[in-house]
């Protein structure tokens, strides 16, 4: 005669088992479900962001100008003229670069003289020698801040979510 207390914990561990299985298995596909949703979500995410990098170098070429028509015209370039008013605003080349329209690479460049800025960035750097320390730090979080929240859009729509709020 079999013994009850083997018996007993015989058939609760098949239960037990049995539960788990029914429980993990609905997690397993939850998992496997969300693995094969990631990358789709991650190529909807870097084709906004693709299309919305040549509307940000757009938005950076229309920086209205606070310089006149004729300080435009008198406007010129000199290498030696580009690092101490950047410095003066306390920016990165990087910084520099973002409120200008243009990478940071650039801007070594152009303090090296192995480039030189178009005229219509010439036009942006001399709006820009009329900005403050505390303006150009403005201006530049409003554009980090235009770029947060279209990556938070970006995202929101690659999941699905109702981004109309």
């Amino acid at each position: 005669m079999p013994n009850i207390a083997a018996v007993l914990k015989e058939a609760t561990s098949r239960l037990a088992r049995k539960e788990l299985h029914r429980q993990t298995n609905a997690l397993k596909k939850a998992s496997a479900q969300y693995r094969r949703d990631i990358p789709e979500m991650n190529r909807r995410v870097s084709n906004l962001q693709r299309k919305v990098k040549p509307l940000e170098k757009d938005d950076l070429k229309n920086v209205p100008s606070q310089v006149t028509e004729v300080e435009v015209q008198r406007a010129r370039f000199t290498a030696k003229g580009l690092r101490p008013p950047r410095k003066r605003r306390g920016l990165s080349a990087g910084d520099y670069g973002q409120l200008i329209g243009v990478t940071d690479q650039t801007i070594y460049n152009w303090a090296h003289q192995t480039a030189r800025p178009r005229e219509q960035q010439v036009t942006i750097i001399a709006s820009i020698r009329g900005l403050g320390k505390r303006q150009a730090r403005a201006r530049l979080e409003q554009m980090t801040d235009g770029r947060r929240t279209i990556a938070k859009y970006a995202v929101h729509r690659a999941r699905g979510e109702d981004v109309r709020r």
